[in-house]
């Protein structure tokens, strides 16, 4: 359906209009961490060390991409506004823009990858035949990085587009191919031979170009591509990426301070962290979904001038968040026995569940910063969350010191002062649409 039928119909059918964008999204989104799963079974059997080592480098490149996040949301953000305006040729111009630096920053990632992946596997403390592996799966894994950044480029302008379904079917096909080519190449099938921890990376790395070419052709179709790219378009593209840098940095040190004080209680306190975040991290596809489907409607009302109509797109999708976050924390609390015996040693459940109520309780919460995060990036305030989330980490740090001690006991404090830090970015995620404080796009 074109975006104009999608948002016409939004103001009349609002719960049937976001529903039927947010589904595909939420999907595409699972599928990730599906395959990873599946990924992590295979290579299991190949021994502890390739395990590690698929810890190390996943984890490596996963925050590699994840900085580069800004290519996707600031595409997404520009190609909706445009769409709103009827400036498609805007449009073009940001969206070819944003998948040349994709390709070009793949393309460093891949050379810094297969010169710096040693050292790197280094400091993440990877050491004999951890070591070894770790940095073959880097350095075959990162073949793979310009497609992996052409990928989510091109589904940000696909979602801006408000088509929302092929994006999803992209990222099935990619990681059920993904799937396919682990049996093949990590154990060898017929005249292929057995490439062990390799396999799995090189079956990672041709899936996404698959996907990325097929990802590309639907953008050429779709919105079509052109080389007249302008100064003041790389500035703005840049400018987003710096606020977006500064942001996802903030997140990322926020999260390894409450990773790192929770290990230091001691192995129980680290073994219910780790249990709790993995849960978290899930529950999080769900309220990402949300953000990602209202900066898409956000983006076109504010780019064709309908502040009012974008308000009430915000009221809607901080009030279906709302929901969403209460029926997750309900089914955390539902949960807790069965997710204790999965994921929680014995030795520390004692700890494990005063810790998950807090991590329950604030999903609420939780869902609103996610939301509001979209609302805000559908508007291009980008600064102001690079802000927020700047002064949210600084009080979260505090809070995190101020526990001190080493009683195994602080571990729920921990998820406190997490609920903590999410409360304050919910809470200016909100004042900034009501009353729309400061220079708020949304201000009425």
């Amino acid at each position: 359906m074109p975006a104009d039928a999608h948002t016409a119909r939004f103001l009349k059918s609002p719960l049937r209009t976001f529903f039927s964008l947010w589904v595909p999204v939420l999907f595409s989104l699972v599928a990730e961490p599906v395959t990873g799963l599946v990924d992590t079974a295979f290579v299991a059997r190949l021994g502890a060390d390739s395990l590690a080592s698929l810890g190390v480098g996943t984890m490596v490149l996963s925050s590699v991409f994840w900085i580069f996040n800004f290519l996707s949301v600031g595409s997404q953000t520009e190609v909706s506004q445009a769409l709103g305006r009827r400036d498609m040729a805007r449009g073009v111009r940001m969206g070819s823009l944003a998948m040349f630096l994709a390709l070009c920053a793949g393309l460093a990632l891949t050379l810094l990858a297969w010169v710096f992946a040693a050292p790197v596997a280094t400091a993440m403390g990877a050491a004999g035949a951890v070591h070894r592996q770790a940095v073959v799966y880097i350095q075959w894994r990162a073949v793979g990085a310009p497609a992996v950044l052409l990928t989510l480029t091109a589904f940000g302008i696909l979602y801006g587009l408000q088509e929302m379904r092929l994006p999803l079917w992209i990222a099935v096909g990619v990681n059920a191919m993904n799937i396919l080519l682990d049996g093949i190449l990590i154990f060898g099938w017929g005249p292929v031979p057995a490439m062990g921890i390799a396999g799995a990376a090189a079956a990672s790395a041709l899936s996404q170009w698959i996907g990325a070419g097929w990802a590309a052709y639907r953008v050429y179709r779709r919105l079509g591509f052109t080389r007249r790219i302008q100064i003041i378009d790389v500035r703005r593209l840049l400018r987003v990426g710096a606020d977006m840098f500064v942001r996802t940095g903030m997140l990322t040190v926020f999260l390894l301070l409450a990773t790192r004080a929770a290990t230091r209680l001691g192995p129980e306190a680290g073994a219910a962290h780790q249990a709790i975040r993995q849960v978290w991290v899930f529950t999080a596809l769900f309220l990402d979904a949300s953000a990602i489907t209202a900066q898409s409607l956000i983006g076109w009302f504010v780019g064709s001038g309908q502040v009012a109509e974008a308000r009430k797109v915000a009221g809607f999708v901080c009030l279906w968040s709302t929901m969403v976050g209460t029926m997750l924390a309900a089914a955390m609390l539902g949960g807790r026995h069965l997710i204790a015996d999965t994921l929680v040693p014995p030795s520390a459940r004692a700890l494990f569940f005063p810790a998950w109520m807090a991590a329950a309780l604030t999903q609420p919460i939780g869902a609103l910063a996610f939301v509001t995060d979209g609302i805000h990036w559908g508007t291009g305030d980008f600064r102001y969350l690079r802000n927020v989330v700047v002064l949210a980490t600084a009080c979260g740090a505090l809070g995190i010191w101020m526990l001190g001690g080493g009683s195994p006991d602080l571990l729920t404090g921990i998820w406190w002062v997490t609920g903590a830090w999410i409360s304050i970015r919910t809470c200016f995620g909100l004042l900034r649409i009501w009353p729309a404080i400061g220079k708020s796009p949304l201000k009425g």
